[in-house]
């Protein structure tokens, strides 16, 4: 088993799921099977909470704790989305472990995860950032920069998601001026939908030659632009 601080200590989890040659057999397959399904019970969530939340009031209006409110009611919307049959479920608010620094600083924690149900260490991460407008994306990039393409996030996953909460203006313009900022291209990602959904991919380059048992290589980065006000 292998630490990236020597003078920190096992968490009863590093203990119980160790990285080894299996370990990251488990997440080639977990990634390979379920991304684009967990992706689509993302967007179903989201007409849920379209219905159920964002069509009956202004969110203009809000001037307090959006993204929090966000990240609190959207979790178990995506949950009733899913079959209940998945390898994984999801939690708000989970702690990634593998990249923590040594007590009694706090571990890094993921507004929302899918956790995978035979080795819980190896999450899949969204972060939720709230865009006033089209242009106010710099805590959006910072995120992707500061925390995902480090490795901070996302150690054990070759992708991983942000939600661009979108408060007023055009969905495409955010993923303009993301990816003019990120100097990353961004694609269209397409689903069997009727309507196109406004969520784009990007391809990063991530290298943890200290750290092997990391997700080194390429990195699938999938910017999901929900628009708040309907």
């Amino acid at each position: 088993m292998r630490k990236r601080f020597t003078n920190r200590g096992f968490t009863p989890s590093e203990l119980r799921w160790p990285t080894t040659s299996e370990f990251t057999s488990v997440v080639a397959q977990y990634q390979t099977a379920a991304v684009h399904t967990m992706l689509e019970a993302v967007w179903a969530g989201y007409d849920l909470l379209v219905a159920e939340i964002l069509s009956q009031i202004d969110i203009t209006q809000a001037t307090e704790d959006i993204e929090r409110s966000i990240t609190k009611h959207f979790p178990e919307r995506i949950r009733k989305s899913l079959t209940g049959f998945e390898p994984y479920y999801i939690e708000k608010e989970e702690t990634e472990e593998e990249t923590r620094k040594p007590a009694p600083a706090q571990p890094p924690m993921y507004d929302i995860a899918f956790i995978l149900i035979s080795n819980p260490r190896i999450m899949w991460p969204l972060e939720a950032k709230v865009l006033k407008t089209p242009k106010a994306i710099a805590p959006y990039t910072k995120e992707i920069k500061d925390n995902y393409l480090t490795g901070r996030y996302a150690p054990f996953s070759k992708s991983g998601a942000m939600l661009g909460c979108l408060l007023s203006g055009q969905a495409h313009q955010a993923a303009k001026n993301i990816e003019k900022t990120l100097g990353y291209q961004l694609k269209p990602y397409t689903f069997n939908h009727p309507v196109q959904r406004p969520h784009y991919v990007s391809h990063h380059d991530r290298q943890f030659p200290s750290n092997p048992a990391w997700a080194s290589g390429e990195f699938e980065y999938h910017h999901l632009i929900m628009v708040m006000k309907v």
